[in-house]
């Protein structure tokens, strides 16, 4: 009878006990999913889940020049990556307000030309071997200074949070009541992109431009069906995020998978099952509402 219950506990805890580069995995992903939560539940009120997946991309090309001029070193590739998506936000800001496009629409092009000039530079001087982890990461492969660099950027996103909640909160639902109480919008609003591009920056470090968004926003979706307060959407966003990190990281080593993905695929499967089962807009829960309204 012990045996049968401590195999779960070993099948479970063992891989972090045994090998450091599961437990620095693991505290990677705890770090992005603190950080990451909160803001894509704020992408997701506004509406901005897309672009949070053009910014994604847009740090690609600052990161290929850091890599091209210094090879794989992470102040190099981090600090380009920041640069080149705090451009491509202003870039597009300024596109919106001086054209007839919208927002989505100026992320949209900045996006597929970011991808594709990122791909161009780290080709050009990288191996297939350097193009694959630029795109897709290696969460296992993080060492103690990208542990440390994503363990401050989820600091600062959380502390920067807490510190403008108030306004982001009644920016994101009637952002004319911010105007009439004297508040500049676009302040918060250019702090949230800020918050959003440093959050990628350090997805990036760990699972790839492609998959950085991943953990941000699908455990935000999830949440979005269990939580009716923004700050409870944001505490239950940030605890899938860990849930699913700790969960893809024990099927990619018992089952010999890639990491990333399946650290995003097991988020994917919380908001499958949230779609289904959440009690916030469910299918389930939104089913005897539906027979009333045909009745």
């Amino acid at each position: 009878m012990s045996e049968v219950l401590a195999w779960p506990a070993t099948f479970v805890v063992a891989p972090f006990i045994e090998f450091g580069f599961m437990r620095r995995a693991l505290i990677g992903c705890m770090a992005l999913a603190l950080g990451g939560g909160p803001v894509g539940v704020f992408l997701l009120l506004r509406r901005m889940s897309l672009i949070g997946d053009a910014l994604s991309h847009a740090v690609l090309p600052g990161a290929a020049i850091g890599f091209l001029i210094a090879g794989l070193s992470l102040p190099a590739m981090s600090a380009g990556g920041l640069v080149a998506g705090l451009l491509t936000a202003a870039l597009a800001g300024i596109v919106t307000r001086h054209s007839v496009l919208r927002e989505d629409a100026s992320f949209a092009a900045f996006y597929l030309i970011s991808l594709a000039l990122g791909v161009l530079l780290v080709s050009t001087r990288g191996s297939n071997v350097d193009l694959m982890h630029v795109l897709f990461g290696s969460v296992l492969a993080v060492d103690d200074a990208a542990l440390l660099l994503v363990a401050a950027i989820a600091t600062v996103t959380l502390l920067a949070v807490a510190a403008i909640y108030r306004p982001l909160v009644v920016e994101s639902f009637d952002p004319d009541f911010l105007a009439a109480m004297g508040e500049r919008g676009a302040v918060y609003h250019l702090a949230l992109v800020g918050l959003v591009v440093l959050n990628l920056v350090a997805g990036f470090l760990a699972l790839g431009t492609l998959m950085a968004v991943g953990l941000m926003m699908l455990p935000a979706a999830a949440a979005r069906l269990w939580g009716r307060q923004v700050w409870s959407m944001a505490a239950i966003a940030s605890a899938i995020g860990c849930v699913s990190g700790a969960a893809g990281l024990l099927v990619s080593y018992h089952a010999d998978l890639p990491s990333g993905p399946s650290i995003i695929l097991t988020a994917g499967a919380f908001y499958v099952i949230s779609l289904v089962f959440g009690p916030n807009g469910g299918v389930l829960s939104r089913r005897p509402a539906l027979r009333h309204r045909v009745a």
